[in-house]
């Protein structure tokens, strides 16, 4: 039996949850790349990642190459386990 409680509310949006989905495939992932696959706006991305990383559930990177800008994304491993038990607690929701 689960309880509703055990569902990690910093993966309840959509946003949070594709990010972490193509951050737990995947080692770093630049903004650019992250918005395309998630086709959302520089906003919500950045918005999103800043609260992951805050809760300490990814890394961000800010580096330039050349004069321009880069950031990029990876998990931490914090960010796998609490991301691994939300599944795990979904997938009890579900029944499976």
């Amino acid at each position: 039996m689960i309880k509703i409680h055990q569902l990690n509310k910093e993966f309840e949006s959509r946003v949070r949850l594709g990010i972490m989905s193509v951050l737990m495939v995947n080692d770093w992932v630049d903004f650019s790349e992250m918005k395309g696959l998630l086709e959302i706006t520089d906003g919500n991305l950045a918005s999103h990642s800043n609260a992951l990383e805050k809760s300490g559930y990814i890394e961000v990177k800010k580096e330039f190459v050349g004069k321009k800008p880069k950031t990029s994304y990876r998990v931490t491993q914090n960010g796998r386990q609490a991301f691994n038990e939300h599944l795990d607690a979904l997938e009890k929701l579900l029944g499976r």
